[in-house]
């Protein structure tokens, strides 16, 4: 799971370990690849997801849709053969990070539709991030089923192709924000909860492994190939 492939402003005080140098970002793809994994979309990844197929395989993940992921997580992801899915917030493609960027102090700026296209174009996944990036749970139904199957709808028709997977704002699901993804189409659904996705686990509440600013490659190794993570669901 990652945010911002770029380096950290050095004035941002908050939330620094969303941002993945390009360098790091790099350095982490190319141990993948010497160990032998294949960097996967989660459309790519879904025959191992479902336990269909077997194979050293990690699914890629970028939330949010910001530009850097264009500019310098795309060029890399090809470099190294590797697919990906970036979770896009459908209301914010142009603009910028409205649902934190207070807190943050800074304006990280949403791909366009334009280059959306692109990232898909490039070979990548595009999934529903909602509309708003709200906390599901809080939602009235109503409310719910906009931004999760409201979500898909936009941006499918931005994109002229089937949106099947989405992942939740911070996390935040319960059983029925759970149940309207399942409800609104889609095939799988991420959270941030801790650990390593395996066959046979809930499609709609899947874990995933973060990786943040400070993590070098060695924390990345422990997380990415060992237990480490699966202990701290």
């Amino acid at each position: 799971m990652y945010h911002n492939v770029a380096r950290a402003p050095r004035h941002l005080q908050v939330y620094r370990s969303l941002y993945v140098a390009p360098g790091a970002f790099a350095r982490q793809l190319a141990l993948l690849r010497r160990a032998g994994y294949r960097g996967l979309s989660m459309a790519d990844a879904m025959p191992y997801l479902t336990g269909e197929q077997r194979g050293r395989v990690v699914v890629i993940t970028l939330d949010d849709g910001y530009v850097d992921n264009l500019q310098h997580a795309l060029p890399l992801l090809r470099e190294y053969g590797f697919t990906a899915t970036c979770y896009a917030v459908s209301d914010a493609l142009g603009s910028h990070n409205r649902w934190d960027a207070a807190r943050l102090g800074i304006d990280k700026p949403i791909m366009t539709t334009g280059q959306l296209r692109g990232w898909q174009a490039a070979g990548m996944e595009v999934g529903a991030h909602s509309r708003s990036h709200p906390r599901l749970t809080g939602c009235s139904d109503a409310a719910l089923r906009d931004e999760v199957r409201g979500s898909r709808h936009a941006l499918e028709d931005i994109l002229g192709t089937p949106v099947r997977q989405f992942c939740y704002p911070y996390g935040d699901v319960d059983a029925r924000v759970a149940e309207a993804a399942r409800e609104a189409g889609y095939l799988a659904a991420t959270t941030t909860r801790r650990g390593r996705a395996r066959p046979g686990m809930d499609l709609f509440q899947l874990p995933r492994v973060q990786v943040a600013r400070h993590h070098w490659l060695l924390p990345f190794a422990l997380r990415a190939f060992t237990g480490y993570e699966d202990r701290r669901s």
